[in-house]
């Protein structure tokens, strides 16, 4: 699957907005957008006159950047969520939240999406007692995510581990910190998904056009 391999701070300057994509480094005086906070490239401070379609296309971007997505991938997401029953934009956070590298990420093993893809691509975590590989793998109520016992010395994960009480670990997971495993307690409620805020119904607006 490709992937963006750019700077990942331009694309917070871009949406103007914190997308958590640079681990511990967003929640200091280092982030990009708290000493730049304007878009990137040479018209990056000029005034901007944003169309219905641009705040819509904006919104989607946001979310898509967060995740680490690019557009048919994220597309794919947006069809399953629209015939699932309930809320299309509620629906398409909560596939993206069980994501197996963003529940790693709010169970604190890493400091980023990036950070939780790359482990898990590497093999580190087990989901029931079995190893999974797979980014995009959905994980589900009761499900049991274990860091593999030869993977407890690495450096990064415990670094972020001690972190994990300043960053926060969400409501609808539970972290077994001694134990290196979280269970998923229930699924992700759209009220407590607030870091970053989105707009969802803007993306159902755009892909609905």
């Amino acid at each position: 699957m490709a992937r963006y391999t750019g700077p990942v701070c331009r694309l917070c300057r871009r949406e103007n907005m914190k997308l958590f994509l640079k681990g511990d480094r967003c929640h200091t005086d280092k982030c990009a957008v708290e000493r730049r906070n304007y878009a990137p490239g040479q018209h990056g401070q000029g005034r901007i006159k944003v169309s219905d379609y641009g705040t819509q296309l904006r919104e989607k971007q946001r979310v898509k950047r967060t995740y680490g997505l690019l557009e048919r991938q994220f597309r794919s997401y947006f069809s399953e969520a629209d015939r699932m029953k309930g809320v299309t934009g509620e629906n398409l956070l909560i596939l993206l939240e069980r994501r197996l590298d963003s529940m790693v990420y709010r169970l604190g093993f890493a400091t980023s999406r990036n950070e939780a893809r790359l482990l898990v691509r590497q093999g580190h975590f087990l989901i029931n007692g079995r190893k999974v590989n797979i980014p995009s793998f959905l994980v589900r109520v009761g499900d049991v995510i274990e860091l593999r016992e030869k993977s407890r010395q690495v450096a990064r994960v415990n670094e972020a581990l001690d972190g994990v009480m300043r960053r926060g670990v969400a409501s609808w997971v539970e972290l077994d910190r001694v134990a290196f495993k979280g269970t998923v307690k229930t699924l992700p409620v759209r009220e407590e998904m607030t870091t970053p805020v989105f707009q969802e119904r803007l993306i159902v607006e755009l892909y609905s056009k």
